[in-house]
């Protein structure tokens, strides 16, 4: 499903796209947000998402259309989303591997406590857990793991003869 895609940077003219991309991914995914919550999450995604705080990354099908986005600032991923129907589908492994290629040290990433699916994904990844905050960077009360992962290794193994 993924074999025509490409990663590009963001364009202005994707930013309500992705705001809508988010917001799927968020309905999918965040089961411990209310409707509400979201609602009142949308209008400062949009602002994050157009402003010129983040590097942003696009992953898009054949016809150019976004699938999902990672935003990263430094060496910190603040935003992965992906449309739901992409899900599982390697998209997600693709942005992340390319904000590394970009990077090459090491990658951080905080993720909702209760977003199980997202830990493991990380996880996944080599991302460890390095700390917990009770709240979130807004202060309410949705617990926040810190998650590292390692520099990649310089250290090559040499293959067996």
């Amino acid at each position: 499903m993924l074999a025509d895609t490409t990663i590009r940077p963001a364009r202005e003219s994707d930013r309500a796209s992705l705001v809508r991309i988010w917001e799927r991914s968020v309905s999918a995914t965040h089961h411990f947000l209310t409707r509400a919550d979201i609602e009142r999450l949308r209008p400062l995604v949009a602002e994050e998402l157009h402003g010129n705080s983040m590097d942003l990354w696009i992953l898009v099908n054949a016809n150019d259309a976004p699938l999902g986005f990672i935003g990263i600032v430094n060496d910190e991923i603040e935003a992965l989303f992906l449309d739901p129907a992409v899900h599982r589908c390697g998209g997600g492994r693709r942005l992340v591997a390319h904000v590394q290629s970009l990077r090459g040290g090491a990658l951080t990433v905080d993720v909702n406590e209760q977003n199980d699916a997202a830990r493991a994904f990380y996880e996944s990844l080599g991302f460890g857990v390095v700390g917990r905050s009770e709240l979130d960077d807004a202060g309410r009360p949705f617990p926040l793991l810190h998650l590292r992962r390692p520099p990649p290794s310089v250290f090559q193994p040499r293959k067996r003869s």
